[in-house]
């Protein structure tokens, strides 16, 4: 029987599948497990589809549950009782594929090389045959026109020409893609082997995962698939910005700035995204719809303006419509906090949702309906408050919220870590959850990927471009309600934030074309843009020139995007 199983893959040694000792373990697993956890499992099952069976009246349903479950804890106690035999022979049965697969991987990949090979040697024969072929042709073909100096015949000269070159050029395409197509096969075999172990050591541990095995597992499939023109389409931005901040680290010294890679600089720049990232957050929301948003910074200066209002340590001095001035410090500190923190979602709620709805309802494109809504709120900030800054918070809130915890000090200099890296990552958290972990997340990727197609299938397009202008708008009310604490707000308060958000999201891989991008590349996009800014302001470069670095990034990380989406086409 061995040498029958030999003889059946080729490589001189049997497969996992037809080791005739593994099979038997299978079958003693399987015998072992069929009345305890396979049970339970069945059993699960089928309280669930009948559950959902709507043809079974429910007091049918009720006695067919109970029958199940009482089923359930007969299997439990088998499980329980087959526990310790299950575990002992599923060591012993793991252990013994794991020998009989690296005699296996040995022989698959020495037979696979060896005809990888054999295809390049007989690929090179080929080409040279075609090609020394084609010469004699080629020459065939001139020595019969020899001598024949009319226009006609060097024109059908010509023709004849072209017309065995083109011949030769899809022959050698042909041999070229035969060639490609063996090779890959033999690849596929290698790689096959490895997920056919790892496969079937989980199906020996009834569905358990073994965090080594999947870890190879995946290294293997990346290198599998990992090809150079991909690697650098998919990283090369981010692999010339890493090499301009590496210039800059080595600049900084000697320009006499000091050291740019220190924990205090590093505590800045990451004290400098924390606001921002609710932006891009947001925004990023939009952008996975294949839209934009032009009114971020008008919502970061109406949130900021009501929190400086409400925060101001006495009496304001900015009056809003005629209405005021007002003075809150009656009221509780946690009560004027809330108050301001709530106000500032409810009023970015509303705009975005207002601009949101003519997105969804009329199919506007994002970029008319978040442009009127920036002009609405720009308009309603400058003539409510004459432009005036609302002046500081109130200095303990201020600290209390928005200043640093002292960690201590370090070689001579006093670290201190900024309080606003906490809301940042905890609206991180919660954003990446709503993507990756709701049925809401789900819908925004489809409705992104392809909005009629999310149609049929019985998603709602409008409720879900509306839920992601409403997420949009509470991550705008929460920045912007910390942005009072960084800065006395006015009317121009955030201004340009909304191309430093959108600039984030792209950069960060957050595709213009919809469906495609991860909250992460959001988080990374926004630490990159304000290490760039931050870096260019240590080693003394002229604002002015930081907006060339950024617009040849933004240009760069969308060309990169485009290449990429028509590649898939």
């Amino acid at each position: 029987m061995a040498n029958d199983n030999i003889n059946k893959n080729g490589y001189g040694v049997p497969s996992l599948d037809e080791d005739s000792k593994l099979a038997d373990y299978t079958r003693q697993l399987d015998d072992l497990r069929r009345d305890g956890v396979a049970k339970v499992l069945e059993l699960h099952q089928e309280i669930l589809t009948v559950k959902k069976n709507k043809l079974i009246d429910q007091a049918t349903k009720d006695k067919i549950i109970a029958d199940h479950k009482r089923q359930i804890e007969k299997a439990k106690q088998v499980e329980a009782q087959n526990a310790p035999k299950d575990r002992e022979l599923t060591k012993q049965a793991v252990a013994y594929a794991n020998s009989v697969f690296a005699k296996y991987e040995k022989a698959v990949i020495s037979v696979e090389n060896a005809n990888i090979e054999k295809f390049k040697a007989d690929y090179a024969k080929q080409v040279q045959r075609i090609n020394d072929e084609a010469a004699k042709k080629e020459a065939q073909i001139r020595s019969s026109y020899a001598g024949k100096t009319s226009a006609n015949a060097q024109a059908s000269l010509k023709i004849d020409i072209d017309a065995h070159r083109y011949e030769v050029k899809s022959a050698l395409f042909d041999a070229k893609n035969t060639f490609s197509t063996a090779v890959q096969r033999a690849k596929d075999a290698k790689n096959q082997a490895f997920i056919d172990h790892v496969q079937k050591n989980i199906a020996l541990r009834n569905g358990k995962t073994d965090f080594a095995e999947n870890f190879i597992m995946g290294w293997k499939d990346y290198v599998y698939k990992f090809k150079l023109s991909k690697f650098f389409l998919d990283n090369g931005l981010y692999l010339a910005i890493l090499v301009f901040f590496i210039v800059c680290i080595i600049l900084a010294p000697l320009s006499g700035s000091g050291n740019l890679l220190t924990l205090p600089n590093i505590f800045t720049i990451l004290e400098q995204s924390s606001t921002r990232m609710f932006y891009a957050l947001g925004v990023a929301g939009l952008i996975l719809q294949a839209g934009t948003d032009l009114s971020i910074g008008r919502m970061v200066a109406l949130g900021a303006v009501i929190t400086g209002l409400i925060l101001h340590p006495g009496m304001n001095i900015v009056t809003f419509f005629g209405m005021g001035p007002w003075d809150f410090t009656p009221m509780a500190m946690g009560m004027r906090v809330v108050m301001a923190l709530v106000i500032s979602i409810v009023l970015c709620v509303a705009f975005s949702a207002f601009a949101g709805f003519f997105t969804a309802r009329f199919k506007m494109h994002p970029f008319i309906s978040t442009l009127a809504t920036q002009l609405i709120i720009y308009g309603l900030l400058f003539f409510g408050t004459s432009g005036t800054p609302v002046g500081s918070i109130d200095g303990n809130i201020k600290d209390l919220l928005g200043g640093r915890w002292i960690l201590g000090v370090i070689n001579g200099e006093l670290i201190t870590f900024p309080k606003l890296i906490i809301p940042a990552l905890i609206a991180i958290i919660v954003a990446w959850f709503i993507w990756n972990k709701t049925t809401f997340g789900k819908n925004m990727y489809a409705v992104g990927g392809n909005a009629e197609a999310a149609s049929v299938s019985g998603i709602s397009v409008f409720k879900t471009t509306m839920g992601v202008f409403i997420m949009a708008g509470i991550f705008y009310g929460c920045g912007s309600f910390l942005e009072a604490f960084k800065a006395n707000a006015s009317a121009g308060t955030g201004q340009g934030y909304e191309l430093d958000a959108i600039a984030a999201c792209v950069v960060g891989g957050i595709s213009f074309n919809g469906g495609i991008g991860k909250i992460g590349g959001a988080v990374v996009g926004v630490i990159i843009f304000q290490s760039l800014t931050y870096c260019l302001t240590f080693l003394g470069i002229d604002t002015n020139l930081q907006f060339v670095f950024k617009g040849f990034i933004i240009i760069a990380a969308v060309a990169l995007d485009s290449v990429k989406y028509l590649k898939k086409k």
